[in-house]
């Protein structure tokens, strides 16, 4: 037999492994034809929706997730933001599995289809716990490593499990770079046009702030993904399908702890307090990573060049050009898809 037959019988197979779930996210045709998955910038429907079906009991929580891919496969786990869902790798998430990879999608704390195991649980947003979440996550799966990639919320803990536990993470993709802070760091003022884009936190710090957001959740998140991306022009549907998963029980809760212990204004459980120690000394993250920056982030956020020193190990930092802002794995997916592809291999 030829290296050719081989090599064309080796691909025949794996294509049949992987076509049960090449038709369920619409990326395999009849006939056996992959189907071109669309650009944000050409696509003019909504892609496949991500269903976090899946649920596992995971520390204090039942994470829902949605799962993609071959289950021997290299594990990706994408983590969503603030105020958005796991929605934002709807198109991110078929790519990377139609490489092979499997794809974990959990919905985070407060959002979707997550759940606390018990009622007496505090309601914590503190970014240890957040982070813990996502170990605890892979171990409920007995996942011993994997790639994570995140934006917003999801950066932060993600870059929290690179520098504390790196030995879980192979790699890492991290929207704005370096995310790790203190209640100490966030002690220092910020010159008045920085404080100025911080102002939701100054409004969650306020009884009046989680009133209004409890009363105006939906209304808040899209003013949120307006100033955070003031050149992506998504469209009612696409909205209306991430905010969805802010009608979670624990979702106030949550975000108004987060903000407010940010700024000292709220306790964190002591179970987390020896890992926020470690935290506040900004601990560099060693595993091999891409950064990532839209050139239209209008969101806080560090300069590169401001964070890549915290990055020991192999590193690129990447800008995605076009007006791409926060939410880049929504923006401008196949530019994501490829980052995190890269990643894995550096």
């Amino acid at each position: 037999m030829s290296a050719t037959t081989t090599l064309f019988l080796s691909t025949v197979r794996r294509g049949l492994r992987l076509a049960p779930w090449l038709i369920a996210t619409g990326l395999l045709l009849s006939g056996g034809a992959f189907a071109a998955a669309p650009d944000a910038a050409s696509d003019t429907t909504l892609p496949p929706a991500l269903v976090a079906n899946k649920h596992v009991d995971a520390g204090d929580l039942r994470i829902g997730y949605a799962e993609l891919g071959p289950a021997r496969g290299e594990v990706v786990i994408l983590l969503h933001g603030w105020p958005y869902d796991i929605n934002s790798y709807a198109q991110v998430a078929p790519r990377l599995a139609a490489q092979g990879y499997r794809v974990i999608v959990p919905h985070l704390r407060g959002y979707g289809t997550t759940r606390f195991l018990s009622t007496d649980t505090p309601r914590n947003g503190q970014p240890a716990a957040l982070a813990s979440d996502v170990v605890a996550l892979m171990d409920a799966l007995k996942i011993r490593r994997a790639t994570l990639a995140g934006y917003d919320w999801g950066a932060r803990s993600a870059d929290i499990v690179a520098a504390l536990w790196p030995e879980r993470v192979k790699a890492l993709v991290s929207v704005s770079g370096y995310l790790i802070g203190s209640q100490e760091a966030s002690r220092k003022p910020l010159p008045p046009s920085a404080e100025l884009q911080w102002w939701y936190q100054y409004y969650f710090a306020t009884e009046r702030g989680q009133a209004g957001y409890t009363q105006y959740t939906h209304d808040f998140a899209r003013k949120i993904w307006e100033l955070a991306s003031p050149q992506w022009k998504f469209d009612d549907a696409t909205f209306n399908r991430s905010a969805a998963a802010l009608d979670n029980p624990d979702q106030v809760a949550i975000v108004i702890h987060n903000y407010r212990w940010r700024l000292g204004l709220a306790e964190g459980e002591a179970k987390y307090a020896a890992l926020e120690q470690r935290l506040a000394q900004a601990p560099a993250i060693t595993v091999p990573t891409i950064t990532i920056e839209g050139d239209a982030n209008g969101a806080p956020h560090p300069k590169p060049e401001a964070y890549a020193a915290k990055f020991v190990g192999k590193y690129e930092h990447r800008t995605f050009t076009g007006g791409i802002g926060h939410n880049p794995p929504q923006e401008a997916p196949a530019e994501f898809v490829q980052a995190v592809v890269d990643a894995t291999h550096l």
